[in-house]
């Protein structure tokens, strides 16, 4: 048979409520030349005998004799892919009509790009909106944001297959539930990370998606491939508690505890900022949004903290990296925050009063 334009790689896994969508998303892709591999691992539900019913021949199965997780089968569909590009895509994702045609005319045209993402939206209950990523990108904005959180959705990637197979594993199974951001820093050694800025998917938001139930691994799994990333520039202890702070507050959105955790946190993005801009030499375009970007996620950091009460206004006007201002949040959107925080502190005290009482 003659190798596909594209190879979309799908590991399944109890997946029967969802995979018939997903495999219907891909029927109406306007660029046709391509395969489907569903790599089903031990599901106990209906996804093999749906995968081999499904009447397109573009969709074929390869089934594990054991269990071995998200990442050995994701691996295993890669080894088995024949086409020039192979696409990520989950078992619940869902691709927009344009997607494996618009990536693959992206990688043509532009040879030093080896991995492209995408734009993504989410699907929740039924209801389609807009994920909150930056709106506009180049692949310089996108290597920095690697260095600070997961830039891109897995389910939009597309890579070089010649890329993929350079790579031994492909993705690292240690490296469970951030795999993905784990390979955006492996195939850097290879060429440049993009991402068109249009949505071609749709991200589904449920209970029983990775993302939900296994959190944790997910953050310990990250601040892995973060301090792995960073130990160069920052030695090794530091490079970990840093990569703590991120993943938990740039990335997780839990709020800061106190000031002292601000200010190490705004330290330690700017001496990574410094240490990128003076590595990579960004253009013009690319220093400005690198630039924004890290101050809206100061922004979003400064907020949280300012709402959970742990930190007031001047805090984090104190804290502030120099070149990040305000975040661009604006000091009425920061009061505003500031004033939540106030109200809660007071409701803790009243409650610990009130304890304090009781006990007496």
């Amino acid at each position: 048979m003659t190798a596909p334009i594209v190879s979309i790689v799908i590991p399944g896994y109890n997946g029967e409520a969802f995979l018939a969508d997903t495999l219907a998303s891909l029927a109406t892709q306007t660029l046709t030349d391509w395969e489907a591999i569903v790599v089903d691992d031990c599901s106990a539900d209906g996804t093999r005998d749906l995968v081999r019913g499904w009447a397109d021949p573009r969709v074929r199965l390869i089934e594990n004799a054991v269990n071995g997780g998200p990442v050995r089968t994701r691996n295993r569909g890669v080894a088995a892919a024949r086409g020039r590009f192979i696409a990520g895509l989950d078992q619940d994702d869902l691709c927009l009509p344009e997607r494996l045609a618009r990536q693959v005319a992206y990688l043509d045209a532009h040879p030093d790009v080896v991995l492209v993402g995408a734009q993504a939206e989410q699907l929740r209950d039924g209801r389609v909106s807009a994920m909150h990523y930056a709106p506009h990108t180049t692949p310089d904005l996108i290597a920095w944001l690697s260095w600070i959180e997961n830039p891109l959705v897995w389910s939009t990637v597309m890579v070089r297959s010649e890329v993929a197979r350079a790579l031994d594993p492909f993705t690292r199974p240690e490296i469970l539930y951030a795999e993905d951001f784990d390979l955006y820093h492996r195939v850097g050694a290879f060429g440049r990370i993009a991402r068109l800025d249009m949505p071609l998917l749709r991200y589904r938001q449920h209970a029983a998606g990775a993302s939900q139930r296994f959190t944790e691994t997910m953050r310990q799994s990250a601040m892995r491939v973060l301090a792995e990333r960073h130990a160069a520039v920052l030695g090794v202890a530091a490079a970990e508690e840093l990569a703590r702070l991120l993943v938990l507050h740039n990335m997780g959105g839990v709020p800061v505890p106190d000031r002292a955790t601000l200010q190490r946190l705004g330290a330690g993005i700017t001496t990574l900022q410094t240490a990128f801009l003076a590595q990579e030499r960004p253009d013009a375009e690319s220093r400005q949004l690198i630039r924004w970007e890290t101050a809206r996620r100061w922004a979003r950091i400064g907020r949280a903290g300012l709402r959970s009460g742990a930190v007031r206004l001047g805090d984090v006007v104190r804290a502030r990296p120099p070149h990040l201002g305000l975040g661009y949040a604006g000091i009425e959107t920061l009061a505003w925050c500031a004033a939540v925080g106030a109200v809660r502190r007071m409701q803790e005290r009243r409650a610990a009063a009130d304890q304090a009482g009781q006990r007496l």
